[in-house]
């Protein structure tokens, strides 16, 4: 089965332009398009899409608003939201992990890192751009804890490993990579990465990283 993706923004010559590229691809099917974030979740119920390429800033309800609503901490549903943004720093982007995104690419980026986002994200992962997230957190340092507050009480529930992993994770690296770090196989890397993010009440990867900066158990430049 193709992956449905539903297209969000509020420029219909960039709705064309990636409508064309991801029309291309056998393995992916463009099924409606929305112009801003109210719109989208009208599209969502009814046209149940697999991922949802969602534009952040647009009229009426912006993008992190609408994936709140499409796939936040509230909801359970298979849809999975991969934002868009036009500068690498934009300012909403971690609002909109937060509320539930699986990741986030860059609109100028190459068609082919597109492509590979959608599959990725589709397929349950999070697009965790190891260099835009380090930009992102690095911005948003002074805002993070400075490692003296007390260690949340949900670490406590990680083992010693799966704390290990969460700081990886919180690095960008991919499972593979985690795998080769600590040498172990990629199946029990997938294995504690399920345990991090179901103790932690977590929805994805992105989330995960997005606390281990948060709670200072890992901070922007180490």
């Amino acid at each position: 089965m193709p992956i449905r993706v539903l297209l969000v923004d509020d420029q219909p010559l960039l709705r064309t332009g990636f409508r064309m590229i991801l029309e291309a691809e056998p393995d992916l099917t463009v099924v409606g398009e929305a112009g801003d974030g109210l719109q989208a979740l009208e599209q969502v119920r009814a046209l149940q899409p697999d991922v949802v390429l969602m534009d952040i800033r647009m009229p009426r309800m912006d993008g992190v608003e609408s994936t709140r609503q499409i796939t936040g901490p509230a909801k359970d549903g298979p849809v999975k939201v991969l934002v868009l943004t036009t500068f690498d720093l934009d300012e909403y982007v971690v609002e909109a992990l937060r509320a539930g995104a699986s990741g986030f690419l860059l609109k100028d980026a190459p068609a082919g890192e597109l492509v590979q986002a959608i599959r990725v994200v589709a397929n349950g992962e999070a697009m965790l751009a190891p260099s835009v997230t380090r930009r992102l957190l690095d911005m948003y340092a002074s805002k993070l804890p400075s490692g003296e507050e007390p260690v949340p009480d949900a670490l406590g529930t990680l083992t010693e490993r799966e704390v290990e992993v969460l700081k990886l994770v919180a690095r960008g690296l991919s499972n593979a990579e985690i795998a080769a770090e600590l040498f172990v196989s990629e199946t029990t890397v997938k294995t504690h990465v399920g345990h991090v993010l179901t103790k932690l009440e977590l929805r994805d990867r992105v989330q995960a990283a997005v606390f281990a900066y948060e709670s200072g158990l890992v901070r922007p430049g180490n």
